[in-house]
């Protein structure tokens, strides 16, 4: 039986209860993160709690705890489940609001929330065969450099990928790639690496932000502009990035192969220079 944290306490996950007067529920009104779990340390913990930190700042939400004590609770939390790979998942919204008003009342107390989900990442048929995305309209909000779990959009273009024979979504605006539904679009072109530039239009993924820092210590690279989908198909590789992914080869995109259609060399070496990374630096 999984086990669930929420408000400071540890319980079965089916027997949590939240309001269904939570403005998470009725606004999403929320911050998540999700961090991935190796050998039963937490990936890159640093780094997730930070976004959590600036996420939960844009809008205005105080944190419950401080973040030594968040991540002391995702270690129990692992722990707790004996999980040994894997993904926690954290949520933290403005709390429940009895009067359902568009602005919230002072003093609200956040609710907290953190379960575990079992989840391979080393050695999965994906990086061997690399993955397709179909490309499709952005229609997110503006700031998507928040962290929030109004998640509508993604969710819609994860499906339609899906339908699409692709297991990830490419999303478009005013001509470019912005990035993927729960991921971060990379290409590899003689320049190097491209992709976006950190704004309001694109989050900035914390395993993107680690791989790019160990592409350049081995000579790679990173240039940071906006990329077109002509581009995307003319590039030598793409590729991936994402805490539950860590890194992917595209080799499809809109049903059209990437280079030759398989997994390319510099994707291919960015994640085993992640893989290692993420076991060196676990907590």
């Amino acid at each position: 039986m999984s086990v669930a944290y929420l408000n400071g306490q540890f319980l079965p996950l089916e027997d949590v209860r939240i309001s269904p007067l939570d403005r998470g529920f009725l606004f999403a009104d929320g911050i998540y993160e999700v961090a991935a779990v190796i050998d039963g340390r937490l990936v890159d913990s640093a780094s997730h709690l930070a976004r959590l930190e600036r996420s939960c700042t844009e809008i205005g939400i105080t944190l419950p705890l401080t973040l030594d004590e968040i991540e002391a609770a995702q270690k129990a939390l692992v722990a707790h489940n004996g999980l040994g790979e894997g993904l926690v998942y954290l949520q933290i919204t403005r709390g429940a609001d009895v009067t359902r008003d568009f602005i919230p009342p002072a003093g609200l107390q956040p609710t907290l929330f953190m379960f575990v989900q079992d989840k391979t990442f080393l050695d999965v048929p994906a990086a061997r065969t690399g993955v397709a995305v179909a490309t499709m309209a952005d229609l997110r909000w503006a700031r998507r450099d928040i962290k929030s779990v109004g998640l509508l959009a993604q969710a819609m273009a994860k499906m339609a990928a899906k339908e699409a024979g692709a297991q990830e979504a490419w999303m478009i605006e005013d001509g470019f790639i912005t990035e993927g539904a729960s991921s971060t679009a990379f290409i590899v072109t003689d320049e190097g690496i491209v992709t976006r530039p950190y704004s309001q239009s694109v989050l900035a993924g914390c395993t993107g932000a680690a791989l790019t820092a160990l592409a350049e210590e081995s000579g790679i690279a990173v240039i940071r502009r906006p990329f077109t989908l002509a581009e995307a198909l003319a590039a030598k590789e793409a590729f991936m990035t994402s805490a539950s992914t860590f890194c992917l080869s595209i080799v499809k995109i809109d049903g059209q192969p990437v280079g030759d259609g398989t997994p390319g060399p510099v994707a291919t070496r960015l994640r085993e220079l992640y893989i290692d990374f993420a076991r060196r630096t676990a907590v």
